[in-house]
Parts: C-alpha cells; structure tokens; sequence
C-alpha cells in the first residue's frame, strides 16, 4: 500500500511538471539540460567509444566529428585490425591497418563508402541526441506519454521521420524533473506504417560525460524489445 501511494504521489508530480508543456517545450528543455551552452551546432571534437558485446572481443573506436566543416572519421580496433572510415564533405577515405585503400582493396576487405556514411550518421545521431531531434524529416508527435520503465517514471516523446530519412518509429524517456534522457526506444514498422511490438531495441543511458561541454551518455546499453536481450555496451572513455 505504501508503495502504491508513493507511486501515485510520482505519477501526480509528474502531471503538474508536465501539464502546462508541450512535447516541444520538454525537448527544449532536455536540450538545454544536454547542451546548455548551445554547441552542438559548432561540435568539433573526437572521443573515444568501447564496445563490448557477448562472446565477442572488446572494439575501441575514435570517433572525430567535426559539423561545420562537414569531416568525420572512426577509427576501430578489434583485435590486431584497424579500419579507418572518412568522410571530408563529399570525399570517402578508408584504411585498413593504417594503409589507405582503393576501390578494389576496400572491396576485397568488406569496407565500402556506403558504410562510411552509415557510420557517419550512426554516430552522429547517437551522440548528439536529444539536439538532432530537431533535424528536418523530423516530425515530434504532440502527445506526451507518461510510462514507468524499469521501475522509475519518465515523460515520453514519439518521434517518426518523413519518409526519405526513416520508417522506424522512436520513443524518447526523460526524466520529469530534470529533463536528463536516459532511455530510447525503436520499433520497425510494416507497410502500413504500424509499429511491430516484436521489433526493434531500446537503449538504456547511465552516467554522462562532457564533451565540448554536451552532456553525452558514458554507457549505452542495448536490449531487444521483444525479450529483453542483452545485445552490447558502449561506453565512452575519453575525449
């Protein structure tokens, strides 16, 4: 019984936070709280990711972003290999073990150009959520949600993309009080446009790191939605 009034008390905190905001002004305000100092427009950075998944050996990425003069670039370790994905505005440059490769030995290697702007804006929308939720082709459903995850309570936003930049449907959990996202969430849809519940992922974010003075999540942990899988871990470690 205690519980239960204590988790009423929350779920009614949560509705005079949230009553009077609308789903922009939340993600706003999980902006502000990421970015206070408005830098992601400016970032111009690298910092350094491990990704560790089961049964399978620990990769180390350099990650370089630079936004204003359209340049990226990750550099990963796995074992005695390295590869080197470039992107410098239009151009594509790829390595492997410190030797730049052409067309033919990128292919021989499994490394091409569309994958080196895969990874471009893998990282890129990762690491700069919540600001690219502000992107065009980005469309912020009005309702606001409010759902327990994992025992706590959270405000949550819906995100679907106009069609030319993704079909996947996200689910973005912030923390009522502070804003602080710290869960995410996608589903894959059908033709229809209908959220399959047996699809997708979600990605639980603990502890946080400056870089450039963005509040970026340390450890990103991922799981299927469909059975709570354990799929991997990146954790940022330096910068």
């Amino acid at each position: 019984m205690k519980f239960s009034l204590f988790f009423l008390t929350i779920l009614s905190s949560m509705a005079c936070l949230s009553q009077n905001l609308t789903a922009k002004q939340i993600l706003d305000k999980s902006i502000s709280y990421h970015d206070p100092n408005n830098e992601w427009g400016s970032f111009d950075s690298s910092f350094t990711v491990e990704m560790t998944t089961p049964n399978t050996s620990k990769r180390t990425s350099v990650i370089e972003i630079n936004l204003p003069t359209e340049y990226f670039s990750v550099k990963a370790t796995r074992d005695s290999i390295t590869t080197t994905y470039t992107i410098d505005k239009s151009k594509c440059i790829m390595a492997y073990n410190g030797k730049v490769l052409d067309s033919v030995s990128a292919k021989e290697k499994r490394m091409s150009c569309d994958r080196a702007n895969l990874y471009k804006n893998y990282y890129t929308y990762l690491y700069g959520l919540p600001m690219k939720l502000n992107d065009p082709g980005t469309n912020l459903s009005e309702t606001i949600e409010k759902k327990t995850f994992k025992g706590k309570a959270y405000l949550v936003l819906k995100i679907t993309y106009d069609e030319a930049v993704g079909s996947d449907v996200w689910y973005f959990y912030f923390d009522p009080t502070t804003y602080a996202m710290e869960v995410y969430q996608f589903f894959k849809t059908d033709d229809k446009g209908k959220e399959n519940p047996d699809t997708g992922e979600y990605i639980l974010l603990n502890e946080e790191a400056s870089v450039n003075s963005i509040k970026m999540p340390k450890v990103r942990a991922w799981y299927y939605n469909k059975d709570d899988k354990y799929l991997g871990t990146d954790t940022l470690v330096g910068n």
